[in-house]
Formats: C-alpha cells, sequence, structure tokens
C-alpha cells in the first residue's frame, strides 16, 4: 500500500545512513589494523571496499535526488558520534597491548556499525517499496545494489564475534564460523548456521 511518506524524515534517513557508510569506512580502516586472525582481515577487507562502493551509490542517490551529501541535521552528527566512538574503542583497545583482546573489540565495533547501516537499507527499501514516482525507482536501484552486501557484512561479522568470544572463554570455536562456511545471506540463514556449529567442532 502506497502512502505518503514525510519527505524531511526520508532525507534525515539518507543523511543518516550516507554518514554511517562513511563512518564504516574509517570502522574498518581501525578494524583491519586490529585483525589477528588472516581469514578475518581478508573478510574485512572486502567489507571495505564494499563499504566504499555503498557510499558511493548513495552519493548517486543524492546527485539523483538533488540532495546536498552534506547537509547538517542532529541525527547525523549523533551518527557520526558513534562512528568515531567506535574507532576510539578500537585504538584504545589496541593501545592496551594484548592483539586477542583488541581484534575482540574491532568485532564487536563492527557489529554495532553494521547493525545501524542493516537498518539503514531495510529502511530504504521500505520507503522503495511504498512510494511512487522518481524517488521509488532511485532508491529501489539502491537498495538492490546494497542489500546482499549488508546482509553478509552482519550475519557474517555477528558469527565471527561470536565465535572469538567463545575461544576466548577457553571453549572450542569454529573459525571461520559457521556463517562464513555456509554462506549465510539472511537472518534464517544465520540462525541456521549457529544451531549447526557444535556439528562442526
Amino acid at each position: 500500500m502506497q502512502r505518503k511518506f514525510n519527505t524531511n524524515q526520508v532525507n534525515e534517513l539518507l543523511l543518516q545512513a550516507l554518514e554511517t557508510e562513511r563512518g564504516g569506512i574509517q570502522i574498518y580502516t581501525a578494524a583491519i589494523e586490529a585483525a589477528v586472525n588472516e581469514d578475518l582481515r581478508k573478510e574485512w577487507e572486502e567489507y571495505l571496499e564494499e563499504t566504499r562502493t555503498h557510499e558511493q551509490v548513495l552519493t548517486r542517490v543524492f546527485e539523483q535526488l538533488e540532495l546536498d551529501t552534506e547537509a547538517a541535521s542532529p541525527g547525523r552528527e549523533i551518527v557520526a558520534h558513534h562512528g568515531r566512538s567506535l574507532v576510539e574503542a578500537i585504538r584504545l583497545a589496541r593501545e592496551a597491548g594484548d592483539p586477542d583482546a583488541a581484534q575482540l573489540v574491532a568485532a564487536e565495533c563492527v557489529v554495532l556499525a553494521e547493525t545501524k547501516d542493516h537498518q539503514n537499507w531495510e529502511l530504504i527499501g521500505h520507503v522503495a517499496e511504498r512510494s511512487s514516482g522518481p524517488i521509488a525507482k532511485v532508491l529501489k536501484q539502491a537498495h538492490e545494489a546494497v542489500e546482499k552486501d549488508e546482509d553478509h557484512h552482519l550475519y557474517h561479522t555477528k558469527g565471527w564475534c561470536r565465535e572469538l568470544w567463545i575461544e576466548s572463554l577457553g571453549f572450542p570455536a569454529v573459525l571461520p564460523p559457521p556463517e562464513e562456511v555456509k554462506n549465510v545471506e539472511t537472518a534464517i540463514g544465520a540462525a541456521r548456521a549457529e544451531n549447526a556449529r557444535d556439528s562442526m567442532l
């Protein structure tokens, strides 16, 4: 069902989404420096490049909708603050001198960032499906270009974070995590992969 949307709030969502991608580039850059596990490092290097692409996709959305990529809003500033805080958390963890602990902090920071990122794109998809005209077309194209990557980033990094925690607790871990092995792309797939982990030890 199509309804008239709140234009100001859609613009706010897009501003926050762009800021999230920009922050994500900085977070992944810091996380890669903290990575100890080579498989995880390679994964994050791929995600960094995809995040750069997502920023470009959103920049194109702003151009097509004639919006200002540098417009300020209170929500955008909060998103930027969160991004800076996560980068700072990774830096502090690295300075503490325990590489494995720093890697785990980096994984948690990536999960936090990707949770927001994933929600942004779900909401962009929601707007695209329930609106019409040029904005629907522009947002639909952007959503289709990015959605699969975002699912992958969130569910796989959550798997890495869980298994690194389990390993740190002294229990056998599945590394790379089941989400990686089973190439999970959905919430249902992630739940199934986690349920299957004991059989993969």
